[in-house]
């Protein structure tokens, strides 16, 4: 063996390697100084605490059975505290959500030292920093569609849960750079609930689904168009989906911080 060649990177070294490229990005220019400017100016309620300010990285761990993809971080959430869905209301729901179904120890989650750790999940966005008025451009998706790709090839998850119409468009959007991904025709519409098996279990490989939620956004959970036994339906037929297919992984044995 040359002993002169770089040896290959484990997954886990892979996927930490990816954390790094997301929160060294500077790719969308407009995306980079809306969180640094919000870092700066901060809301009142956080001005004694030190904003993350930078794209968000991937909370988790390669090789679950769930990936949580949501739109983009909070301005005063995930951009603050530089963790996926932490320090707002939106994330209050998921992780309480995340807890009730086994896939997170605790049902809060407030900084990155808080001792939240999830359970063969991991959580990532579509958009990795926080956006003005929340509303990424289709040139900034597209800019972050390489890291998505990347989260999914090497979390390797059984389900993936898309929380709202425009995750669920991005991951349909990426079949044709996944060669396990073979889309019904025609293309399924989001709609809270539902689910779309993306390829069949064969060889033994598992099948693998993505389901869809209502994000738990303020909008969505104050107005009652997402309730928490909603919620923890999605969760509940995601559990079952996980323990009824051949090879699916058991939570207990995968442990993130």
């Amino acid at each position: 063996m040359d002993k002169t060649q770089p040896k290959k990177r484990t997954v886990v070294g892979q996927w930490k390697a990816l954390q790094s490229s997301v929160i060294d990005c500077r790719q969308c220019s407009r995306l980079f100084e809306h969180t640094r400017r919000v870092a700066k100016e901060k809301r009142k309620a956080y001005l004694d605490q030190e904003y993350w300010g930078r794209p968000v990285p991937d909370f988790g761990r390669p090789n679950v059975s769930l990936l949580v993809i949501g739109l983009a971080p909070g301005a005063h959430g995930a951009n603050r505290t530089g963790r996926m869905f932490t320090g707002d209301r939106s994330g209050d729901w998921l992780y309480r959500a995340l807890c009730r179904s086994g896939f997170a120890n605790q049902p809060t989650s407030e900084n990155r030292e808080d001792g939240l750790c999830l359970v063969n999940c991991s959580i990532t966005n579509v958009c990795r920093c926080a956006p003005p008025l929340n509303k990424p451009t289709g040139e900034e998706l597209l800019n972050c569609r390489p890291f998505l790709l990347e989260t999914i090839r090497l979390a390797r998850p059984q389900v993936l849960l898309a929380l709202g119409g425009l995750a669920w468009k991005a991951i349909l959007n990426l079949e044709s750079s996944l060669e396990w991904m073979k889309i019904p025709r025609p293309k399924p519409t989001f709609s809270h609930g539902d689910r779309v098996q993306l390829s069949a279990g064969s060889r033994g490989r598992v099948p693998r689904w993505l389901f869809g939620s209502y994000h738990p956004s303020q909008q969505n959970t104050f107005t009652g168009r997402l309730t928490e036994p909603m919620f923890d339906k999605v969760f509940s037929d995601i559990n079952n989906t996980i323990s009824v297919s051949p090879g699916g992984r058991a939570n207990k044995n995968q442990v993130s911080e």
